[in-house]
């Protein structure tokens, strides 16, 4: 089953000072997700955005999110975020001890639901979620900053990860990728089998380009791996 390749730009790398001209850029160049991470100073050593920036950026455009909620307890915390129709809200398999719990609380509220794994994290783990989810992030670094170097051996799972959800049965289930997603390696991660990428300081937001131009090369790059 073939899936469109979608980008996610990363909110934390954007310029928050400019965020509203920048967000009309995105539009322009017909973004399908806003990544907005969300960190707590205690799953991962870093904090992120928060509950307000997500209702502002959802009510400033009509672009759906994508919450990354790198956050202890996740499940707990859903209620203090908006989201619904059309979003992606991706929890971290590690950080919930009740993911199926927490996952059919997103899908009551219309949004859909993601489970999120580490490096480190088995392909194996997603087992008993495959009937309740819509997408699977496969992290390529580590998580808690941006910039950091692909972990190599995540290409491969990447792979993986497809061949399982197609031998399972639920070839409709979505890849997203998050770490290192360069112009070079988002190329190798849509050979992979990668749908959804989230695009950071590597490629949309690299020093010294054009948002819109750098996008539309990644857009070209993902597409003709």
């Amino acid at each position: 089953m073939a899936h469109k390749k979608q980008i996610s730009p990363s909110l934390m790398c954007a310029d928050l000072l400019n965020l509203g001209a920048e967000l009309k850029l995105l539009e322009k160049a017909g973004i399908e997700y806003l990544h907005i991470d969300i960190m707590d100073g205690v799953y991962v050593p870093n904090y992120t955005l928060g509950t307000d920036f997500v209702k502002r950026v959802k009510a400033a455009t009509s672009i759906p999110l994508d919450i990354h909620m790198m956050v202890e307890n996740p499940g707990s915390k859903l209620d203090w975020f908006e989201f619904g129709e059309g979003d992606y809200v991706c929890l971290h398999i590690e950080a919930e001890p009740h993911i199926q719990r927490a996952l059919a609380a997103i899908k009551a509220r219309g949004a859909k639901p993601m489970v999120a794994l580490n490096p480190g994290t088995p392909i194996c783990a997603i087992e008993e979620l495959l009937d309740v989810i819509d997408g699977v992030l496969v992290m390529t670094v580590n998580p808690g900053f941006a910039g950091q170097k692909l972990v190599p051996s995540t290409l491969d799972k990447i792979t993986r990860m497809r061949k399982y959800l197609d031998d399972h049965g639920h070839p409709e289930i979505e890849i997203e990728v998050d770490g290192n997603v360069s112009f070079e390696n988002a190329k190798l991660m849509s050979a992979a089998g990668a749908d959804i990428f989230v695009a950071g300081t590597s490629s949309i937001y690299a020093k010294g380009g054009d948002m819109f131009a750098n996008a539309e090369k990644l857009r070209d790059v993902i597409n003709n791996a």
